[in-house]
């Protein structure tokens, strides 16, 4: 029998590294990690979906995304045959968007945010005397892989103006109770992680060791 192909696909500008803690049983799945590309200039966000799925090698894979990833699986799932598309951390619609996304769509106040503070976020740490902040901050460190001004610049607006407004019931979503990117009272249904946070791929890990293979396997 062989293996099913499971392809995660990190959050914004994250590195695949943020899996290193996710462990399935090698003798049912096979893990492949997924990493960003440079946008193209302009390219839409189906578009770069469609070209993020030439790097699927399986057919009918289990696709599974974190924050902007699963956003980003969703969109892939559109153009690729997909066994199942699992998120976490994320949303299936833009209906789920909190409020101050809402109102930054509206009034363009993303375009507003110091992409360039966030690149170099070393200097950032310097200025922060707030122990939770710092322990974020080195987090960021060690798993922001793309530093790269363009981008961020168009993932922030990818995720902002994304045009999905239903939900796709298929797509399975996971969620913590303590996401404060995604508040879950903003969420429509979902596998609820208690005490998870938006960063639950690290800290969460033995729950996820522990679901996903049944999440994955089950009709």
């Amino acid at each position: 029998m062989s293996k099913i192909a499971v392809y995660f696909m990190p959050g914004l500008a994250a590195s695949p590294t943020i899996f290193e803690r996710i462990k399935l049983d090698e003798t049912v799945f096979e893990t492949l990690l997924l990493e960003w590309e440079i946008p193209n200039p302009k390219e839409s966000l189906s578009d770069y979906a469609l070209r993020i799925t030439k790097k699927i090698k399986h057919e009918n894979p289990v696709l599974i995304g974190v924050s902007f990833g699963g956003i980003l699986v969703q969109e892939m799932a559109r153009h690729i045959d997909a066994r199942k598309v699992i998120i976490i951390s994320s949303v299936r619609s833009n209906a789920e968007f909190p409020r101050r996304m809402k109102i930054g769509k509206t009034t363009k106040a993303y375009k507003l945010i110091p992409m360039k503070l966030i690149l170099n976020i070393e200097n950032l740490a310097k200025y922060s005397f707030w122990e939770k902040v710092n322990k974020r901050i080195k987090l960021y460190e060690k798993f922001l892989a793309v530093r790269d001004l363009n981008y961020l610049q168009w993932a922030v607006e990818s995720v902002i103006l994304w045009n999905r407004n239903q939900i796709d019931e298929k797509v399975i979503h996971i969620h913590g109770d303590q996401d404060d990117v995604f508040p879950i009272k903003y969420i429509n249904k979902c596998i609820v992680v208690k005490g998870g946070t938006h960063i639950m791929i690290l800290n969460k890990y033995k729950w996820l060791n522990e679901n996903l293979p049944s999440i994955i396997l089950e009709d």
